[in-house]
């Protein structure tokens, strides 16, 4: 994609280096004019680039988006990076008679503005002054390389103006030509500004890098130095991270590495995780899109490693939910050995569940257990009513409440075992016969 992009379309782009002599960088650009690039300009990307440009304050695409572009992909969500600071920018959106949204990335430098039904988040170039590992006092720059020196991976890193050129400082687009995730700069550095970089790395590795295994001898020690730097790191920052790892590329081998340099632990995973059965649920699942806890799930040998997870991490209800339900069902809930009917004990679980996603649980479960024909079966299955209520019941002369129950339950036995075939009047008929 990227050769073709790129290197196929000589008439889009065009390449040059400029040198930056601060440090001593060397800085690349060239032109882009894809179509993913080009679908990005609505009316209200227009305007906001014409109000800039007027205001001769500069703006530019920033980030994962021209990442995602420089790939050939449209991207979800597009950050904009600019040289006018906070003040500046409502200044400008004020008098223009722009609405914004919201003030609470303010103080980073974040301005949300909202043109043609569309909002707009654009932040102020940045240095980071002071860090902790999990925040950072930031102060305004005008310096584009100095605030593509403080993002996190060289991939990460690149700027992309409306006339299509690149600015890139890091060697980004090199990199991801060749596939490669580097941090920018020394990786303890970008580490112990943000502890929560670790998990980034592993989750754009499973995104950019073609195989597992390439990492940089530097990165891996790097990361294993600072892996207890996780400890302070909020559960719900640390999920959303691991969750994207687990359905990426390479999960198993990240998965593994998070083991080996000692990351594991801090992440609420058992220190003694069940790594074979992690193996062979991983093969099972890699063509079935398995949630991200249908995988973690192999990790964990007792329902108390999800509990423990939770702890950590304070994840959804329905995830450990379903956490909870594949370490209690893996063993014994299986299928049928009756090949007629492989299903059937799937089925007959969903009919007698009370839980409201039990069906999709259910197929998690499969997933799990590499069951992909009798899966497709399940996800095509629709659950059969049960034909006979307490009302039809009573009709045949039976009052007693209790009784009512227990000739219910016989009769739903019934049912299951006709293959839920049975209609009212052929199961009525046992009671009217008892």
């Amino acid at each position: 994609m990227l050769r073709n992009l790129f290197l196929g379309h000589r008439t889009l782009l065009s390449c040059s280096w400029s040198r930056v002599s601060l440090l001593k960088k060397y800085l690349f650009t060239m032109k882009v004019e894809s179509p993913e690039f080009q679908s990005l300009f609505t009316e209200g990307l227009k305007n906001l680039a014409e109000l800039f440009s007027k205001e001769k304050y500069e703006l530019r695409i920033a980030g994962g988006a021209v990442r995602d572009l420089l790939n050939g992909t449209k991207p979800q969500d597009v950050d904009f990076a600019t040289t006018a600071t906070p003040a500046q920018m409502k200044e400008m959106f004020q008098a223009a008679g722009i609405r914004l949204i919201n003030n609470k990335g303010e103080k980073h430098g974040t301005i949300t503005a909202r043109l043609h039904e569309e909002n707009f988040e654009i932040t102020t170039l940045r240095i980071d002054v002071i860090t902790d590992g999990r925040h950072a006092e930031v102060e305004f720059t005008t310096d584009w390389q100095k605030d593509a020196e403080r993002r996190d991976l060289t991939i990460n890193s690149m700027f992309l103006g409306f006339d299509g050129t690149l600015f890139d400082f890091f060697n980004g687009y090199e990199d991801l030509k060749n596939k490669k995730v580097r941090f920018v700069g020394d990786p303890k550095e970008r580490i112990q500004e943000d502890y929560l970089r670790i998990l980034r790395y592993f989750r754009f590795y499973g995104r950019i890098a073609d195989r597992p295994g390439t990492h940089d001898s530097k990165t891996l020690e790097a990361i294993k130095e600072n892996a207890k730097g996780l400890a302070g790191i909020s559960g719900e920052r640390i999920w959303v991270e691991l969750k994207k790892i687990l359905v990426g590329n390479h999960a198993n081998h990240l998965v593994h590495l998070m083991y080996d340099l000692d990351v594991a632990h801090y992440l609420g995973l058992p220190a003694a995780g069940s790594l074979e059965e992690f193996n062979t649920v991983s093969k099972n699942v890699e063509t079935l899109s398995p949630k991200p806890m249908t995988l973690l799930a192999s990790l964990f040998k007792v329902q108390d490693d999800v509990k423990n997870l939770d702890l950590r991490l304070k994840i959804a209800k329905e995830e450990k939910n379903l956490g909870l339900f594949i370490v209690k069902h893996r063993k014994d809930l299986i299928k049928a050995a009756d090949s007629s009917e492989p299903l059937k004990p799937y089925q007959d679980f969903v009919l007698d569940s009370r839980e409201p996603d039990t069906l999709g649980r259910i197929c998690e479960l499969l997933k799990y257990q590499g069951e992909v024909d009798l899966l497709k079966e399940m996800q095509q299955w629709s659950i059969p009513p049960f034909p006979v209520s307490g009302h039809d019941v009573r009709k045949v002369g039976i009052s007693s409440g209790k009784e009512i129950g227990l000739i219910l339950q016989q009769l739903r036995e019934q049912w299951k075992k006709s293959g839920y075939k049975m209609d009212k009047e052929e199961l009525l008929s046992f009671v009217k016969k008892a």
